[in-house]
Protein backbone atom coordinates (compact mmCIF):
# COMPACT_ATOMS: atom_id res chain seq x y z
CA UNK A 1 0.00 0.00 0.00
CA UNK A 2 1.05 3.34 -0.57
CA UNK A 3 1.22 5.93 2.09
CA UNK A 4 2.67 9.81 2.70
CA UNK A 5 5.29 10.14 4.79
CA UNK A 6 3.66 13.02 6.61
CA UNK A 7 0.71 11.13 7.58
CA UNK A 8 3.24 8.56 9.40
CA UNK A 9 4.76 11.09 11.19
CA UNK A 10 3.05 11.26 15.06
CA UNK A 11 2.79 6.81 15.27
CA UNK A 12 4.04 5.49 18.31
CA UNK A 13 6.76 2.76 17.86
CA UNK A 14 5.12 -0.39 19.63
CA UNK A 15 7.96 -2.31 20.80
CA UNK A 16 7.56 -6.11 21.98
CA UNK A 17 6.79 -5.20 25.56
CA UNK A 18 5.70 -1.13 25.41
CA UNK A 19 5.22 1.90 23.44
CA UNK A 20 9.47 3.43 22.49
CA UNK A 21 8.23 7.27 21.08
CA UNK A 22 6.43 8.98 18.00
CA UNK A 23 7.98 9.00 14.88
CA UNK A 24 9.68 12.79 14.10
CA UNK A 25 10.86 12.07 10.85
CA UNK A 26 12.65 9.67 7.79
CA UNK A 27 15.41 9.09 6.64
CA UNK A 28 15.59 7.80 3.06
CA UNK A 29 18.91 7.01 1.07
CA UNK A 30 19.40 9.11 -2.07
CA UNK A 31 20.62 6.98 -4.37
CA UNK A 32 17.68 4.35 -4.17
CA UNK A 33 15.18 6.28 -2.48
CA UNK A 34 14.46 4.02 -0.34
CA UNK A 35 13.50 4.76 3.62
CA UNK A 36 16.42 3.44 5.52
CA UNK A 37 15.58 4.82 9.14
CA UNK A 38 12.53 6.42 11.35
CA UNK A 39 13.88 8.77 13.55
CA UNK A 40 11.64 8.53 16.86
CA UNK A 41 11.77 10.99 20.15
CA UNK A 42 11.13 8.57 23.10
CA UNK A 43 10.58 11.73 25.31
CA UNK A 44 10.36 11.32 28.87
CA UNK A 45 11.37 7.66 28.59
CA UNK A 46 14.78 7.93 26.90
CA UNK A 47 15.62 11.37 26.37
CA UNK A 48 16.96 10.67 22.94
CA UNK A 49 16.21 10.16 19.42
CA UNK A 50 16.68 6.67 18.23
CA UNK A 51 16.25 5.01 14.71
CA UNK A 52 14.12 2.28 14.00
CA UNK A 53 14.73 0.00 11.02
CA UNK A 54 12.08 -0.94 8.71
CA UNK A 55 13.64 -4.61 9.21
CA UNK A 56 11.74 -4.57 12.52
CA UNK A 57 8.42 -2.73 11.61
CA UNK A 58 5.15 -4.42 10.84
CA UNK A 59 1.95 -3.72 9.82
CA UNK A 60 0.68 -0.05 10.83
CA UNK A 61 -2.09 0.38 12.92
CA UNK A 62 -3.54 3.16 11.34
CA UNK A 63 -6.75 3.08 13.86
CA UNK A 64 -4.32 3.34 16.85
CA UNK A 65 -1.49 4.95 14.87
CA UNK A 66 1.26 2.74 16.02
CA UNK A 67 3.90 1.21 13.67
CA UNK A 68 4.49 -2.11 15.41
CA UNK A 69 8.18 -3.28 15.81
CA UNK A 70 9.70 -6.58 17.10
CA UNK A 71 12.48 -5.70 18.84
CA UNK A 72 12.31 -4.65 22.43
CA UNK A 73 12.36 -1.43 24.68
CA UNK A 74 15.87 -2.67 26.16
CA UNK A 75 17.43 -3.02 22.72
CA UNK A 76 16.04 0.51 21.92
CA UNK A 77 17.69 1.67 25.45
CA UNK A 78 21.28 0.21 24.55
CA UNK A 79 21.08 0.92 20.80
CA UNK A 80 24.13 3.46 19.12
CA UNK A 81 23.24 7.05 20.18
CA UNK A 82 22.70 9.77 17.11
CA UNK A 83 22.69 13.23 16.95
CA UNK A 84 19.94 13.99 14.07
CA UNK A 85 21.54 16.75 13.50
CA UNK A 86 24.70 15.49 11.69
CA UNK A 87 24.41 13.59 8.78
CA UNK A 88 24.83 9.65 9.78
CA UNK A 89 27.81 8.41 8.74
CA UNK A 90 28.26 4.35 6.83
CA UNK A 91 30.55 4.28 10.01
CA UNK A 92 27.45 4.44 12.42
CA UNK A 93 25.47 2.65 10.24
CA UNK A 94 27.76 -0.48 10.03
CA UNK A 95 27.48 -0.31 14.25
CA UNK A 96 24.18 0.21 14.32
CA UNK A 97 22.53 -3.17 11.66
CA UNK A 98 25.30 -4.86 13.61
CA UNK A 99 23.77 -4.42 16.73
CA UNK A 100 20.67 -5.40 15.58
CA UNK A 101 21.68 -8.29 13.54
CA UNK A 102 20.29 -6.83 10.05
CA UNK A 103 22.10 -7.13 6.41
CA UNK A 104 23.82 -4.06 4.75
CA UNK A 105 21.60 -2.48 2.75
CA UNK A 106 24.23 -1.45 0.45
CA UNK A 107 26.76 -3.26 -2.38
CA UNK A 108 23.79 -6.40 -2.46
CA UNK A 109 21.76 -7.38 -5.42
CA UNK A 110 18.66 -5.95 -4.07
CA UNK A 111 16.66 -2.91 -2.61
CA UNK A 112 17.69 -3.92 0.75
CA UNK A 113 21.00 -5.36 -0.11
CA UNK A 114 20.81 -9.76 0.37
CA UNK A 115 17.24 -8.96 0.07
CA UNK A 116 14.61 -7.70 -1.98
CA UNK A 117 12.40 -6.48 0.85
CA UNK A 118 12.93 -5.91 4.56
CA UNK A 119 9.67 -7.46 5.57
CA UNK A 120 11.15 -11.10 4.58
CA UNK A 121 12.66 -10.95 7.65
CA UNK A 122 9.60 -11.00 9.33
CA UNK A 123 7.39 -13.00 7.20
CA UNK A 124 9.05 -14.60 4.17
CA UNK A 125 6.50 -13.81 1.79
CA UNK A 126 5.85 -10.40 0.24
CA UNK A 127 5.29 -8.78 -3.31
CA UNK A 128 6.22 -10.39 -6.47
CA UNK A 129 7.64 -7.07 -7.64
CA UNK A 130 9.66 -4.14 -6.84
CA UNK A 131 10.85 -0.98 -8.57
CA UNK A 132 14.95 -1.65 -8.56
CA UNK A 133 17.45 0.98 -7.70
CA UNK A 134 17.75 4.17 -9.55
CA UNK A 135 21.58 3.68 -7.89
CA UNK A 136 23.17 1.11 -6.21
CA UNK A 137 24.17 2.08 -3.15
CA UNK A 138 28.17 2.05 -3.26
CA UNK A 139 29.81 -0.60 -1.08
CA UNK A 140 32.18 1.03 0.04
CA UNK A 141 32.16 1.49 3.93
CA UNK A 142 33.71 4.57 3.85
CA UNK A 143 31.34 6.63 1.38
CA UNK A 144 29.80 9.90 2.11
CA UNK A 145 26.51 9.81 3.98
CA UNK A 146 23.39 9.46 1.59
CA UNK A 147 20.78 9.86 4.10
CA UNK A 148 18.57 12.24 3.57
CA UNK A 149 15.59 13.81 5.64
CA UNK A 150 12.19 13.21 4.04
CA UNK A 151 11.11 16.82 6.43
CA UNK A 152 14.53 18.87 4.93
CA UNK A 153 13.81 17.92 1.17
CA UNK A 154 10.03 18.94 1.54
CA UNK A 155 9.94 22.43 0.13
CA UNK A 156 12.99 21.99 -2.94
CA UNK A 157 12.23 23.70 -5.87
CA UNK A 158 10.99 21.35 -8.88
CA UNK A 159 12.24 22.26 -12.72
CA UNK A 160 10.78 20.74 -15.32
CA UNK A 161 13.62 20.30 -18.29
CA UNK A 162 11.71 24.17 -19.76
CA UNK A 163 11.58 25.87 -15.80
CA UNK A 164 10.44 25.58 -12.54
CA UNK A 165 6.90 23.98 -12.11
CA UNK A 166 6.50 23.63 -8.28
CA UNK A 167 8.02 22.53 -5.08
CA UNK A 168 8.26 19.38 -2.92
CA UNK A 169 5.25 18.62 -0.61
CA UNK A 170 5.78 15.43 0.25
CA UNK A 171 6.54 12.02 -0.39
CA UNK A 172 4.21 8.30 -0.80
CA UNK A 173 6.29 5.50 -0.37
CA UNK A 174 5.23 1.76 -0.84
CA UNK A 175 5.06 0.42 3.41
CA UNK A 176 6.31 -3.14 2.85
CA UNK A 177 9.09 -2.19 0.35
CA UNK A 178 9.56 1.37 1.92
CA UNK A 179 10.80 2.47 -1.54
CA UNK A 180 10.03 6.24 -2.05
CA UNK A 181 7.18 5.65 -5.08
CA UNK A 182 6.46 9.04 -5.61
CA UNK A 183 7.45 12.92 -5.09
CA UNK A 184 4.34 14.73 -4.29
CA UNK A 185 4.75 18.10 -5.93
CA UNK A 186 2.82 21.11 -5.15
CA UNK A 187 2.14 23.40 -8.51
CA UNK A 188 0.00 25.69 -6.58
CA UNK A 189 2.39 28.40 -7.24
CA UNK A 190 0.91 28.04 -11.28
CA UNK A 191 -2.60 26.60 -10.47
CA UNK A 192 -3.92 26.93 -7.09
CA UNK A 193 -4.43 23.82 -5.23
CA UNK A 194 -2.96 21.56 -8.01
CA UNK A 195 -0.57 18.54 -6.81
CA UNK A 196 0.76 15.56 -8.77
CA UNK A 197 2.52 12.69 -8.60
CA UNK A 198 6.08 12.50 -10.53
CA UNK A 199 8.27 9.11 -9.77
CA UNK A 200 11.86 9.39 -8.62
CA UNK A 201 13.10 7.33 -11.75
CA UNK A 202 12.27 10.35 -13.24
CA UNK A 203 15.00 12.74 -11.27
CA UNK A 204 17.88 14.09 -13.45
CA UNK A 205 19.31 15.03 -10.17
CA UNK A 206 19.08 16.74 -7.28
CA UNK A 207 21.13 20.18 -5.78
CA UNK A 208 21.04 19.30 -2.27
CA UNK A 209 22.84 22.84 -2.22
CA UNK A 210 20.85 24.58 -3.80
CA UNK A 211 17.52 22.49 -2.59
CA UNK A 212 16.40 21.71 -6.32
CA UNK A 213 15.14 18.31 -7.86
CA UNK A 214 15.41 18.65 -11.58
CA UNK A 215 12.33 16.57 -13.68
CA UNK A 216 13.56 15.46 -16.93
CA UNK A 217 9.28 16.15 -17.90
CA UNK A 218 7.97 19.05 -19.69
CA UNK A 219 5.59 21.50 -17.63
CA UNK A 220 2.97 21.24 -19.39
CA UNK A 221 3.21 17.65 -19.07
CA UNK A 222 3.47 17.98 -15.89
CA UNK A 223 0.15 20.67 -15.65
CA UNK A 224 -2.27 18.22 -17.17
CA UNK A 225 -0.84 15.17 -15.00
CA UNK A 226 -3.59 13.30 -12.94
CA UNK A 227 -4.45 15.88 -9.98
CA UNK A 228 -3.58 14.23 -6.59
CA UNK A 229 -5.61 14.91 -3.63
CA UNK A 230 -4.15 14.66 -0.02
CA UNK A 231 -5.12 11.34 1.69
CA UNK A 232 -6.72 9.56 -1.71
CA UNK A 233 -6.15 5.80 -2.31
CA UNK A 234 -3.12 5.84 -5.08
CA UNK A 235 -4.12 1.92 -6.11
CA UNK A 236 -2.72 0.04 -9.45
CA UNK A 237 -5.47 2.07 -12.05
CA UNK A 238 -4.21 5.48 -10.53
CA UNK A 239 -0.70 4.29 -10.94
CA UNK A 240 -0.65 2.94 -14.70
CA UNK A 241 -2.78 6.53 -15.45
CA UNK A 242 -0.30 8.28 -13.89
CA UNK A 243 2.65 6.40 -15.83
CA UNK A 244 0.55 6.74 -19.24
CA UNK A 245 0.37 9.83 -19.19
CA UNK A 246 4.14 10.76 -18.57
CA UNK A 247 4.71 8.14 -21.61
CA UNK A 248 6.64 6.11 -19.37
CA UNK A 249 6.53 2.02 -18.62
CA UNK A 250 4.98 1.02 -14.69
CA UNK A 251 7.77 -0.02 -12.45
CA UNK A 252 5.87 -3.23 -11.95
CA UNK A 253 6.14 -4.13 -15.75
CA UNK A 254 9.59 -4.72 -15.08
CA UNK A 255 10.62 -6.95 -12.28
CA UNK A 256 14.61 -6.83 -12.99
CA UNK A 257 16.47 -4.49 -11.21
CA UNK A 258 17.11 -1.43 -12.85
CA UNK A 259 20.13 0.01 -11.77
CA UNK A 260 21.50 2.43 -12.77
CA UNK A 261 25.58 3.43 -12.41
Amino acid sequence: MLRSVQSLEGFSIGATDGLIGRVKDFYFDDEAWVIRYAIVNTNSWLGREVLISPHSIEEADCGLRVLPARITMDQVKHSPAIDADKPISRQYETGYLGYYGYPYYWGGPSLWGVRDYPGTMLTGTGPSFYRGYLRAPSADPNADPHLRSCNAVKGYHIHARDGEIGHVQGFLVDDYLWSVRYLIVNTSNWWLGHQVLVSPEWIQDVSWSASTVNIDLDRQAIKDAPAYEEGALVDRDAELSIYNHYGRSGYWQNQQERAVA
